[in-house]
């Protein structure tokens, strides 16, 4: 077995310059926008208008909780951090210099942007190996203060591999993570939230990936208070494709939110997008907003997207948003499907029949609801510890109840 290793901050250096520059359609002057693909992009903060909360990108989120991810001078230096390596990856810092910093998209909203101009250092996982090892990064040890990071995540080409970060503790954090995946490469990412109940969290992810390599991208938000994870793919290269999972189980005052957004640029490209999400306690509020774009040169698309939501309790709220634009009317299919709802009275009927206890036939419907994007993580010993999670939630909310 693989020996955790800890790694502590390096010695700090003077800030390079941003890794992209401003779009030339950005400006001070209004102008609607009618794509996803028309959305100003910057790295730097100050091209980005003070945020209200009445934004369409900030609408749902309790905006007064993280403002100050928004607005503040953000500790951007490197934290401590534990991982377990493989023989297929290699886990170190770069600088913000460094060529791959921007090369997996850039941010479209100001909290993103905050966090790219004041990181100062990279974390860097590159895989190498062919064999699908797991390289799993433990991130514990932010503290309360406000920061900012940045982690870059590299498959190189005809590689294979699954990078696990873990999160848990206290964080006052927002960041962006890039992941670029080589031609041929085959990458499983997996972000697991289960962080303390006070804990702030803001995170957008950009992904680059190249001809005919698979990314394999799971967020899973199971602790903190506001919780924001957001992901922009981009397949870019001819036989590029997603499968894009997402979980989460709000409790009583809990907000979690995930806008995964895939563009389809090139030809003959795929995506599949499923989440699903458990609520229960007053004013636990999850969101989802899916965008799909089909770009005008992405002839042979084939692409679908779906969110279920299971709601446990009164006094919880569910918003999920698909979108789909289409710019070429050559496309093998494409579609999406959104769902919110409570309990299937004929399932749990059935499971009462046969002598489950309702509390058991519960417990069962919410387990086989999940397990579907647990099942697709591809770690073993992460779908186990997922799995016990999970039924602690349920056991907690039935306690409630």
């Amino acid at each position: 077995m693989a020996a955790e290793t800890t790694v502590t901050a390096p010695a700090q250096s003077e800030p390079g310059q941003h890794g992209l520059v401003a779009h030339s359609d950005g400006g001070s002057a209004f102008v609607p926008v009618q794509t996803r693909s028309e959305r100003f992009t910057s790295t730097s903060v100050d091209d980005f208008a003070q945020v209200t909360g009445l934004e369409f990108e900030w609408k749902f989120t309790p905006f007064a909780t993280i403002k100050h991810l928004t607005t503040d001078d953000l500790d951007g230096s490197p934290t401590a951090f534990s991982y377990v390596e493989s023989g297929g990856a290699t886990v170190d810092w770069i600088d913000r210099s460094d060529a791959l910093i921007g090369s997996a998209g850039a941010p479209e909203e100001r909290a993103s942007a905050n966090a790219w101009t004041r990181f100062e250092k990279a974390l860097h996982v590159k895989v190498t190996g062919e064999a699908g090892e797991e390289t799993v990064i433990r991130r514990d040890r932010f503290d309360g203060s406000a920061r900012a990071a940045h982690v870059v995540i590299e498959a190189v080409p005809n590689s294979k591999g699954v990078v696990i970060l873990e999160n848990s503790g206290s964080a006052n954090l927002s960041e962006n993570v890039e992941i670029v995946v080589g031609d041929n490469a085959q990458l499983t990412v997996v972000t697991v939230q289960e962080w303390d109940d006070s804990a702030l969290h803001l995170s957008s992810h950009f992904a680059r990936v190249g001809r005919d390599a698979n990314l394999r991208h799971v967020i899973v938000s199971l602790g903190g208070s506001v919780v924001r994870v957001n992901p922009s793919i981009h397949l870019v290269e001819q036989g590029a494709s997603i499968d894009s999972f997402g979980l989460y189980f709000a409790d009583a005052g809990q907000y979690f939110e995930q806008r995964p957004y895939i563009d389809h640029v090139a030809a003959n490209t795929r995506s599949r997008v499923n989440y699903k999400g458990a609520l229960q306690g007053e004013k636990a509020h999850t969101v989802w907003v899916g965008d799909v774009l089909i770009g005008p040169h992405a002839d042979g698309t084939d692409s679908y997207e779906q969110n279920r939501n299971l709601v446990l309790s009164e006094g919880t709220r569910a918003d999920s948003i698909p979108n789909l634009e289409i710019e070429t009317g050559n496309i093998q299919g494409a579609g999406h499907a959104s769902s919110t709802g409570r309990f299937d009275d004929e399932q749990l009927f059935y499971l009462q029949s046969r002598g489950i206890s309702e509390e058991e036939a519960r417990r069962l419907v919410v387990r086989g609801f999940l397990a579907e994007i647990i099942q697709q993580i591809g770690s073993p010993a992460l779908e186990a510890r997922l799995s016990e999670a999970v039924e602690a939630e349920l056991v907690r909310s039935q306690a409630v109840r």
